[in-house]
């Protein structure tokens, strides 16, 4: 009965105590992450303004439909500068689905050995080193693929330029295969057990259980892992610019120089263009038209994340 009584009576004063003295944590703490929050919203809505003002001021220079509709890229010209996207739209997206075409595969095969054949030993080691490969510097990649992957490729096809759309697209490959492989092994080893289970009571071997059942069930997640590293290989900066050049052809050929838009946008703010010029203003145009295409496919990625996604 003391007991009882003294606990009692504990809790009745650490609740006039909070009465009196109210927790300067608890209040302060909401605020707190409020801030925290308003701050990554209000840099988001800078950084869109910024671009969308500087590039309203390129289009009050340049028309609207020979920037999107033009192939001729010269913004240095003195004679007739002309400051067509498209070849550097080209560049951008035949780069990324290189990359893509390296890393779906193997990042997919990654993660499909990974949930459903490896011991739990060996993916405990296995996918942290994978990871770590995302971690190597960008400029690492662009050093590796000038330096190394093109001189190799240059003994397979000997009309190989030294700077080419193929070699850096397949280090971007190499470089998001961990980006593939965690999200889609995350996704698959999120179905439940019961449903492998289930596939193999009913005579399915291990390979069609995966390609009929776990595959079917964690599409949502292998799918935004797909859409999330394209985002991933459009925004992409130094392993373009090492390795792919500068040439703003307008092209198909993946053994020429191309020139992506972050490349563009790198060569540009060396100091090739003089503040307050139109090529200086093309730098927001072509960063906004870079954002517009990364928020689309980040978009994408949730809209196929939640349309697909399965409950269990």
């Amino acid at each position: 009965m003391d007991k009882r009584t003294s606990v009692r009576e504990q809790i009745q004063q650490n609740i006039a105590r909070r009465k009196k003295r109210p927790f300067q944590l608890e209040r302060i703490a909401p605020i707190s992450l409020f801030t925290a929050a308003l701050i990554s919203v209000l840099t988001t809505v800078g950084i869109v303004l910024s671009l969308v003002y500087d590039a309203v001021l390129f289009f009050q220079k340049v028309p609207f439909w020979e920037f999107f509709g033009s192939t001729n890229l010269a913004p240095l010209s003195h004679n007739n500068p002309s400051f067509g996207i498209l070849p550097l739209i080209n560049g951008t997206l035949i780069t990324s689905l290189i990359a893509m075409c390296v890393a779906i595969p193997i990042g997919l095969t990654s993660a499909i050995y990974l949930s459903e054949y490896a011991s739990a030993r060996v993916r405990k080691i296995v996918k942290p080193l994978m990871e770590v490969v995302a971690g190597i510097p960008t400029i690492v990649y662009g050093f590796f693929a000038y330096s190394f992957v093109t001189p190799l490729l240059t003994h397979i096809i000997p009309s190989l330029g030294a700077k080419n759309a193929l070699s850096p697209g397949i280090v971007m490959g190499i470089m998001i295969i961990p980006l593939v492989t965690s999200l889609s092994e995350d996704a698959m080893s999120s179905v439940p057990n019961s449903m492998r289970e289930g596939a193999l009571a009913l005579g399915s071997t291990k390979l069609e259980m995966t390609f009929k059942v776990v595959i079917p069930a964690a599409l949502s997640g292998i799918i935004a892992s797909f859409v999330l590293a394209v985002s991933r290989a459009v925004g992409e900066t130094m392993i373009v610019t090492i390795a792919s050049g500068s040439s703003k052809n307008f092209t198909f050929d993946i053994t020429q120089s191309m020139q992506t838009m972050t490349a563009y946008i790198v060569e540009f703010t060396s100091g090739d263009a003089g503040a307050g010029t139109v090529g200086y203003y093309s730098l927001y145009a072509v960063g906004l038209t870079l954002f517009v295409f990364t928020l689309l496919m980040n978009l994408t990625a949730r809209y196929i994340s939640r349309k697909f996604r399965e409950g269990y």
